[in-house]
């Protein structure tokens, strides 16, 4: 006897993860450089006492913090393993085989992969040629079976933005029945301030539309990616549905008592953010200055537009021992991690260029 499993899943293109070598710089998954505050490794130790027991499932204690965080309704609220998994979540809890999701391409590389899990169908839009949405293009591919709509802002992995003005005139003409999903998981590292803060356009539109669900995670600012615990605000109807496709307890007690703990110390790890947002600026204004055509980013990582020589410039880095991400034919992201490493990559990209 053979086991059978889903025939389209043989051309699925499994999610690619940041690769791992030891004693290698790692500048491939977004990560922050610093780990939790004290406080909150404090948090989880005395929280790992009590694992034996399963977590609260409706993550009750979190979600109840983050209504008084963002003023909104804890019925509008859905805790998840890591914003992804509620990516997933949303294209199940909206989308049937016959239904589509559209996004901009390139985008977060999960969005295809989840679509074709969840068996609905894909619909692309390339960027613009400044690698940000080109979201009068999207609202054009906006077809009667479409369902839900993914925007990337900061977009991963091109670092660029969509405005706040823009985003706003965009919701207004999407048609009735699409749910747009802002993924903000690198929102705390933007400056620009016309790009605006998705959490308080969810409340402002609350009273007029309900076609927005904000995605938010706790990976990446708050330093728990090894703990995978992300929110979304949406309305009631879509969080209520988030709940009924979730896998029961998949956000640990870790990452719960985690999270709640690094609410209390915000302010500090936000100050964090600004260390990062400022070597940005400085890997980005080197990168420019040795003719790399690095755009704008407004996240924790800079985008390389490479096209086909990203394998190279790839494999150069490896024999630096410096893990970037790169997407062949397309470019390579970089995370931004502390000077000393970002120095590091810097010779490394120095040295490309002059080969």
């Amino acid at each position: 006897m053979t086991a059978r499993t889903r025939a389209d899943l043989d051309s699925l293109a499994g999610y690619v993860p940041g690769r791992s070598i030891p004693g290698a710089v790692r500048l491939a998954s977004n990560e922050v450089p610093a780990g939790p505050l004290p406080s909150v490794i404090a948090a989880i130790s005395v929280a790992a006492a009590g694992v034996n027991r399963y977590p609260d499932d409706q993550a009750t204690a979190l979600v109840d913090r983050l209504a008084l965080r963002w003023d909104v309704p804890p019925t509008q609220l859905a805790v998840g393993c890591g914003s992804s998994m509620l990516c997933q979540q949303l294209v199940q809890a909206t989308c049937g085989p016959a239904d589509e999701v559209l996004f901009a391409w390139r985008s977060f590389e999960l969005y295809p992969i989840i679509t074709q899990v969840a068996g609905a169908r894909l619909r692309t839009v390339p960027l613009r040629a400044d690698h940000s949405h080109d979201l009068a293009a999207m609202l054009g591919a906006i077809t009667p079976a479409t369902r839900l709509v993914f925007v990337c802002n900061p977009n991963n992995p091109t670092g660029t933005v969509v405005r706040g003005e823009e985003l706003v005139a965009f919701l207004d003409a999407v048609p009735d029945g699409v749910l747009v999903v802002l993924d903000e998981a690198y929102h705390e590292f933007v400056t620009d301030p016309a790009v605006g803060d998705g959490m308080a356009l969810y409340r402002r539109r609350g009273r007029d539309r309900d076609n927005l669900a904000v995605l938010r995670t706790f990976s990446k600012a708050y330093g728990l990616a090894g703990l995978r615990v992300g929110y979304c605000a949406a309305p009631e109807p879509v969080a209520a549905a988030l709940g009924k496709v979730s896998v029961p307890f998949s956000v640990n007690s870790l990452a719960q008592v985690a999270a709640l703990a690094s609410l209390d110390v915000e302010d500090e790890l936000l100050a964090r953010c600004r260390g990062v947002v400022a070597e940005r600026a400085r890997v980005r204004a080197e990168l420019l200055a040795l003719g790399y055509p690095v755009p704008d980013s407004q996240a924790n990582f800079v985008w390389l537009p490479l096209g086909e020589q990203t394998a190279t410039f790839t494999e150069h880095c490896l024999a630096h021992k410096i893990v970037i991400r790169p997407f062949p034919g397309d470019g390579a992201r970089v995370t931004i991690s502390d000077p000393s490493e970002n120095d590091t990559f810097l010779a490394a990209a120095r040295e490309w260029r002059c080969e």
